[in-house]
């Protein structure tokens, strides 16, 4: 019987299998891969203590970083979790091959981005085509730029590309916008800022990077071209909670409902963090941050649970 199950590798998974270890919590630690979202990124800029790391290069720090403390204590598991149930003592944790018990589950199972499926898009992803403007946006300096989407995910991505863009177009699908009046009506006063409405993507153009945008005026009927360099995709995320489905609680989003101050979801032992849970933001050093506030109510959790 283990004290812990953390799910995933990401930077959540990771910061809190690192206090795990320091803590002397028997863990076992399951997930695919090491990075999360981030490995798609060419340059992230935001990950505090790091001036600029690649997605990939993130990925193998936070491997290292978990490794050089894990022996004896954190038993690394490269594998998917299938199924997670509930026992009178704790919790029954199944992946592809094994069979693991624990008194306390960790969900650090990460989200991923709706992609934009249209020709092109699959082309030129990381080249020019990004789901993560708080990782990338800095390398669009001085470029011109749209963002997709038309809710406050998107508006926000504008705002911020806003700081260092020569322009942002926000196209958006239908006629009306999603996001917060008052957010809309900021944004849109800029004056590098337009929106187009009514556009529905047809293609993205380019050589070896993005050039341009296709997109059909849907009251017109007519195709159109912009020229861009960036294209910043923010049409949703898809949190990976098929795992947990009917054993936690999901908001209408499919994300799990925690308890913003210790992380616990509405499952007596069972604490989330990161891009699958219901936080307002998500980013690599928020999912952090929580993934540890949760390791700590873990742990005070597992000395009460042991008196």
């Amino acid at each position: 019987m283990y004290d812990l199950a953390i799910i995933g590798g990401g930077p959540a998974g990771v910061s809190a299998g690192v206090y795990a270890a320091r803590k002397k919590l028997k863990t076992i630690f399951i997930t695919e891969s090491f990075g999360g979202q981030s490995t798609d990124s060419l340059g992230i800029e935001n990950w505090i203590g790091t001036i600029n790391i690649s997605g990939p290069e993130l990925g193998q720090a936070l491997e290292t970083h978990l490794r050089a403390f894990a022996e004896g204590i954190v038993d690394i598991k490269l594998s998917k979790a299938d199924q997670i149930t509930k026992m009178e003592n704790g919790f029954q944790i199944k992946d592809r091959g094994d069979t693991y018990e624990a008194k306390a589950v960790l969900l650090c199972t990460g989200s991923s981005r709706r992609k934009l499926l249209v020709p092109g898009a699959k082309e030129f992803e990381n080249k020019g085509i990004t789901y993560c403007a708080s990782c990338d946006g800095p390398l669009f300096s001085g470029q011109d730029v749209v963002v997709v989407g038309g809710g406050n995910a998107a508006f926000e991505t504008a705002a911020q590309l806003l700081a260092y863009c020569k322009s942002v177009t926000l196209i958006n699908r239908s006629d009306t916008f999603k996001a917060d009046e008052m957010t809309v009506e900021k944004v849109l006063s800029h004056p590098n800022m337009r929106a187009i409405k009514n556009a529905q993507i047809k293609e993205v153009r380019g050589d070896k990077f993005v050039n341009s945008l296709v997109y059909l005026d849907s009251q017109t009927d007519e195709e159109k071209v912009l020229s861009v360099t960036g294209i910043f995709v923010e049409i949703g995320l898809l949190p990976a909670t098929e795992l947990v489905k009917g054993l936690v609680e999901l908001n209408e989003y499919n994300q799990i409902v925690v308890d913003p101050r210790t992380q616990r979801t509405n499952v007596d032992g069972i604490w989330a963090a990161g891009d699958a849970t219901d936080g307002i933001y998500h980013q690599n050093n928020i999912a952090s941050g929580d993934a540890v506030k949760a390791l700590e109510n873990i742990y005070m959790y597992l000395r009460a649970e042991s008196r």
